[in-house]
Order: structure tokens, then C-alpha cells, then sequence
């Protein structure tokens, strides 16, 4: 007769494990009560438009080499800009080289892709400010800076984004958001309370409720026992989160854009992520830099790629991906126009901002493309291109500066009509040390969405551990810092109507300012 055996004793690891999956489950449970109290914006009628025919693939161009002598590449010895920028260019050469990890394909139960908190590494904390210019914790805008402003307007604008303060119940090294370097953060649209979402560097997503709370203590404890903030973490790509982008019609649908090809949505409700993209050719390395959607077309994704490219797909039509190439290096940044969805902006490697015009597409095959505008160069690669409501694009670029152009007008302009130079020059230059080097994430001006007050403002990370605040006309509005804070808060973001900002840091810790 067989001897019963007793069950085993659950071990550690699986207790923890199924604790892990239920403060997820519940997490995602209470972000998706709180996401169905937003009510969806009435989308801005859409310009008609006829259907674009799927373009014919695009042929792959052969690798660039990873490296090149300072020498045959003309760069002086004392250049150090330059030097820097080619180390940057390298790494991203390199990593391209690597073998190519499979994408997670199929939809994903996030119970079951829980990444554990307490093994999160810390290896980034402590490291010596080695970029050019950096000077952690000296202010270059304070309030003797407020104090000096005569227009009243500026003053009082001023006084009320300086006066955001730094999340209080934990620091900012307790709130360890995700397990590696920040690369993407976006804010939930709900005006409840500040939910944040983050992408790391090895696809790991983390979500973090900004309204708990530390619980009271006993004041006779010396050393009060205080918890971790309750982080929700999921491994939903296997290569860096790029982008966040919320649904204008779905309060529970979640985008994601990865070096690993792939697009994704996940359902707050469900606790389900899902593949909404990737290339048919399972071999075919496309890495997504940027991804974004028009509240006027909220079925069309619109993505650019680190080779160059800009794409289009339709996520009812599984056939209707369209990819342009529209530059011969990098894409690193790119938006849509938020009323005029026709206009895009492209920020390149090739040091240029570039406006296009989808209403005109022309060529057949490889050549196809939108109509270009105009363009306008800079000194050095432009890392970014951001577009507000009322017209205007923040780009940062490693030339030391953002630029503000002002595109008021864009509205009236007809399909394919050539931008006047005098319009393509920046109506205004802020200078900003950009040089993030190897260790910190470019950093990348985001505007506010949709600002309560009728303000257009941006946000964008400070080299000397802050994060910066400016209005449309390059005056700064804000420089927010804080105790705590040992660390670049290089990826900066503002939510799209609350006066809530947050930024992330190369070890994974995120700083929250409301």
C-alpha cells in the first residue's frame, strides 16, 4: 500500500512569489477603478483623408561599423563634444551587433511576469559625476531669479511652480521603480492622483501610486519599521521601454514601445498585456525609439525606429503597416502635431529637425514618403523634437540647447506647402548642458499636454541632479530639486494636465513633485 506523503511546506521564495502576484493583481485592480472615472476627451474631427496603400518592404541597409579612430573621423584631439558624441554613437552601433533577443510574443498574464523588488540592483548609486559641466546641486535658477521678474504675469507663474514640492512620505531612493536605468516614464490621465509608470533599459515596467502614504508609527519605536512603497513591476519587453502612450478613448489601455520591435497594450482591467505590433519576419530587428497617437485617430500608431524610419499602422487593420525611411541615421525623437495629426516632427542623428506633411505622400516602394516641409540644422545631433498644443516644438540637442520654434500657423498651411525659412529659424535658444554622456538617459524637453491654466510649459532633466521647468518663450518657470535626490533626474515628464512632474534616474529611483 503507498504511504500518503504529507505536503511539503511552501519555501520562502513561493511565498513570497504568490504575495508579489497578489499586491500586483491588487494594484492593477484599484488603477483600473480609478481609470474609469476619466472620462475620454471628444476627439477633434479628423481631416478626411484616403487610405494609404500598404507600402512594400523596406530593405535593410548593411551595419555601420561600432567604431571609428577619432583620426579618420577628423575629430580633433581636444574636441571633447565630439569625442563624447561618437562614444554615445558607438555604444548604440554595439548594441544594435549584439544577438538579437526574441520578443515576447503573445499576451502576457502580468500575475505571472512579477519582478521581485527586493532584488533590484543598486549598482548606479554612488557613481562620480563624470560629465562635462555637471555640478550637482548648484542652482542656475533660484529665487533671487523670482524675486528680479517685473512682469506680474511671469511673477506669480513663477512662484507657483517653484512652490511643487518634493513627494514627502518616501525618498527618492526608496522609490525604486524599476530594476535598471529609467528610459521612458508616463503619467496615468487621471486627475485623482499621480500614477506613474516606468520603462527600464531591459524591458521591465513599474507602476507607482503617488498617493500612499507611510503608515503612523508609535512614537515610543526608535527606529520605526516603515515599508517599502508598493511598487507593481512587470518584464513585458525584453529590450528597453522607449515609450508610454495612454489611450484617448480607453482609460484602461496602456501602449509600450521597446528596442525589441514591439508594440504593446496593456488592459488595467484585465491584467493583460498584449502584442498590438511587431514585423512579420520574426528575424527583422526594427528597435522603436518613440511612439506616439493623435486623440483625433486613437486606432493609429504612429512609431519611429532607431534606422531612420517612421511608421504607420492601423491596430484594426493587421495589414496596414506603412514605413517610410525618412533618414539615413537615427530617428532618436518625434511627435505629432496634438491638433494638426497631418504634421509630424523629426529629431535625428543627422543634426536636423524636420517637419513632413502626411496629407501628401509620394513615391512607390522604398521611396515613399511624406512630404518635407522644411528643415532646420543644428551643430550637433538633435536628440528630440516635442510638440505643444498651441503650435510650438522644444527640441534639446547636444549642442548645449533647447529650441523653441513657433509653429503657431501650422493650422493654415496647405498639404505640401514649403515652410518659409524665416519660420524654420527658432524663435528662441535656451542654453542647457545636455552632455548626458554614457551613464544618463538623453534628455528630452516633454511638454504639457493639455495645462489646466491655458500655459504652454515643458519639462526636461538638469545635469546638476534637478529638473527644469519652461514656458513656451524660453523663460524658465522652475527649477525643482529636493533632499535626497543623488542622482540625474535625466527622464522628466509632466502630467498632461495636473501640476504634477516626475523624473527617473539611471538607477531606477524616481522622483515625484505635485
Amino acid at each position: 500500500m503507498p504511504v500518503k506523503k504529507e505536503p511539503a511546506e511552501m519555501s520562502a521564495f513561493e511565498r513570497r512569489r504568490l504575495e508579489n502576484i497578489a499586491t500586483n493583481q491588487a494594484l492593477l485592480t484599484d488603477i483600473s477603478a480609478t481609470a474609469k472615472k476619466v472620462i475620454p476627451k471628444k476627439p477633434a474631427p479628423a481631416a478626411a483623408s484616403k487610405r494609404k496603400p500598404r507600402a512594400e518592404a523596406v530593405k535593410k541597409e548593411p551595419a555601420r561599423p561600432t567604431r571609428m579612430s577619432s583620426r579618420l573621423a577628423g575629430v580633433g584631439a581636444d574636441d571633447t563634444t565630439l569625442k563624447r558624441k561618437m562614444e554615445v554613437e558607438a555604444e548604440f552601433q554595439a548594441s544594435k551587433a549584439q544577438s538579437k533577443k526574441m520578443r515576447i510574443n503573445g499576451d502576457l498574464n502580468l500575475g505571472d511576469v512579477v519582478v521581485d523588488g527586493k532584488k533590484y540592483g543598486s549598482s548606479m548609486d554612488g557613481l562620480k559625476d563624470i560629465f562635462r559641466g555637471a555640478e550637482p546641486g548648484l542652482r542656475t535658477f533660484s529665487e533671487d531669479d523670482i524675486k528680479e521678474t517685473t512682469d506680474a504675469g511671469l511673477r506669480e507663474l513663477r512662484l507657483r511652480m517653484s512652490s511643487l514640492k518634493l513627494y514627502e512620505h518616501w525618498a527618492p531612493n526608496d522609490i525604486k521603480i524599476t530594476p535598471q536605468r529609467v528610459y521612458a516614464l508616463g503619467f496615468h490621465p487621471t486627475e485623482d492622483k499621480p500614477i506613474v509608470f516606468a520603462g527600464d533599459k531591459e524591458g521591465a515596467m513599474g507602476v507607482f501610486d503617488g498617493s500612499q502614504t507611510t503608515p503612523e508609527v508609535d512614537d515610543d519605536d526608535e527606529v520605526p519599521d516603515i515599508p517599502d512603497p508598493v511598487i507593481s513591476a512587470f518584464k513585458t519587453h525584453t529590450r528597453t521601454i522607449t515609450s508610454f502612450v495612454f489611450s484617448y478613448t480607453d482609460a484602461n489601455a496602456v501602449y509600450s514601445s521597446s528596442y525589441d520591435s514591439s508594440i504593446r497594450k496593456m488592459d488595467l482591467e484585465k491584467g493583460v498585456s498584449t502584442q498590438i505590433f511587431a514585423p512579420k519576419d520574426a528575424d527583422v530587428d526594427m528597435p522603436i525609439s518613440t511612439l506616439d497617437v493623435a486623440a483625433s485617430e486613437p486606432n493609429i500608431l504612429y512609431f519611429a525606429t532607431l534606422d531612420g524610419s517612421v511608421g504607420r499602422y492601423d491596430i484594426r487593420a493587421p495589414d496596414s503597416e506603412e514605413i517610410w525611411t525618412l533618414s539615413e541615421q537615427k530617428i532618436g525623437g518625434f511627435a505629432l502635431h496634438p491638433l494638426q495629426p497631418h504634421l509630424l516632427a523629426t529629431a535625428s542623428l543627422d543634426r536636423t529637425l524636420k517637419i513632413w506633411d502626411l496629407r501628401k505622400i509620394t513615391g512607390k516602394g522604398d521611396l515613399r514618403h511624406p512630404a518635407l516641409l522644411g528643415e532646420h540644422s543644428s551643430r550637433l545631433s538633435v536628440s528630440h523634437a516635442s510638440w505643444s498644443a498651441g503650435g510650438q516644438i522644444a527640441t534639446s540637442s547636444y549642442d548645449d540647447t533647447i529650441k523653441i520654434y513657433n509653429f503657431a500657423e501650422a493650422g493654415k498651411w496647405s498639404p505640401g506647402q514649403d515652410i518659409d525659412e524665416a519660420v524654420l529659424e527658432p524663435a528662441h535658444i535656451v542654453r542647457h548642458n545636455n552632455q548626458t554622456g554614457r551613464w544618463v538617459t538623453i534628455l528630452k524637453p516633454q511638454w504639457q499636454q493639455r495645462p489646466r491654466d491655458g500655459i504652454e510649459k515643458f519639462a526636461i532633466g538638469n545635469m546638476n541632479r534637478f529638473v527644469d521647468l519652461f514656458a513656451s518663450d524660453g523663460s524658465q518657470l522652475a527649477q525643482l530639486g529636493g533632499d535626497g535626490i543623488t542622482a540625474v533626474p535625466a527622464v522628466a515628464h509632466y502630467h498632461p494636465t495636473m501640476d504634477w512632474v516626475a523624473g527617473g534616474n539611471g538607477s531606477g529611483k524616481l522622483c515625484l513633485w505635485s
